[in-house]
Order: structure tokens, then C-alpha cells, then sequence
């Protein structure tokens, strides 16, 4: 196991942009009270795992998703923020018309205007994972982040709220 690198990536809970329906890359809105208990309920599938490297974004919510899960101390990277939706900050989903909506599942082709392109975002990705050593490493993360991450494993789904999504990324596979 030692030489290979797992990675237990948690979705945040949901936030308050979430349940608004709004996009929220760069910004930094807390859980909702429905967020901290799927946060809370990442604690008991978590806590009898021994992890070699316990990671977060610096946005809250990933800060209090971890928190809540019992990872309070998680060490913090910026590479593992969400795409910068740049002028779609903030907005609904609707005010950004089917056009965004459209692009953004497509996915691979998407750039927001004014922010961040899937590719920017996959080179994030590709340098914090490229400096992780071997052993099994625990992420709070995004949605687009952990899609970059399971993309390269076949999978393109995005991720539910606080799901757990656990790859060998030596292999490049989803474990189930």
C-alpha cells in the first residue's frame, strides 16, 4: 500500500451559495445547517481511517467540513479551491443563462469569463497531487476539483455534497 497513492476526496457540505443555487468558485460562503450535519455524519466512514496527509482548501467551507468531520487541524493548500467563476460569481444559475450552465457541464471546454479555464484548474490539480508521496491521503475539497481528480479516471460525474470519492491515483481508478 505504501507505494501507492490513495486519496479519500470529501466534497464539502452544503453551503449557503449551494442551496441558493448560485456559483460559488472563489467565493466563501459558510454550511448550512444541513451542510454542518452532512459534515458531521463524515465523522463516523472517517474516524477509523489512518490517513499519511489530512488536506483542505482555504475557503470555510472546507475549513468547517473538516472541522465538523473531526479533521480541524487539515493542512491547507490553495491549489485545492474550486474554478474561479470569475463574472459568474455569485450568480444563480439562472441569471447566468443555459449557455454558462450548458458549457460548464460539458465540462472540459469550459472558461469563465473573467476567471478560470478547466484546464487552469486541472493544472492546479495536477501540481498538488504531483507532490504528494505514497500512502493514503484524506482531501476536503470542491466539486470541479474532485471532478478534475475522477475525470481522470474515466468517471466525469460531479460529486454530491459531502460525498466521499476514494481513488488509487497510481492507477488511476475509483476504488470502490
Amino acid at each position: 500500500m505504501k507505494s501507492v497513492i490513495e486519496l479519500w476526496l470529501v466534497r464539502h457540505g452544503e453551503s449557503t451559495f449551494n442551496a441558493e443555487g448560485r456559483y460559488a468558485g472563489w467565493s466563501d460562503p459558510e454550511l448550512t445547517p444541513a451542510g454542518e450535519e452532512m459534515a458531521r455524519a463524515l465523522a463516523a466512514p472517517l474516524g477509523s481511517v489512518a490517513f499519511d496527509g489530512i488536506w483542505r482548501s482555504d475557503r470555510v467551507r472546507t475549513a468547517e467540513t473538516a472541522s465538523l468531520a473531526g479533521f480541524p487541524s487539515a493542512r491547507v493548500d490553495e491549489r485545492l479551491r474550486e474554478i474561479h467563476f470569475g463574472d459568474l460569481e455569485g450568480l444563480t444559475y439562472f441569471q447566468a443563462g443555459e449557455e454558462w450552465r450548458h458549457r460548464l457541464r460539458s465540462f472540459d471546454d469550459f472558461e469563465a469569463p473573467n476567471g478560470e479555464s478547466i484546464q487552469e484548474l486541472r493544472q492546479r490539480v495536477e501540481s498538488f497531487l504531483g507532490e504528494l508521496g505514497p500512502g493514503r491521503h484524506l482531501v476536503f475539497g470542491h466539486g470541479g476539483w474532485i471532478r478534475c481528480v475522477i475525470a481522470s479516471c474515466g468517471d466525469s460525474r460531479f460529486p454530491d455534497k459531502a460525498e466521499i470519492v476514494r481513488v488509487d491515483w497510481t492507477a488511476r481508478r475509483i476504488m470502490e
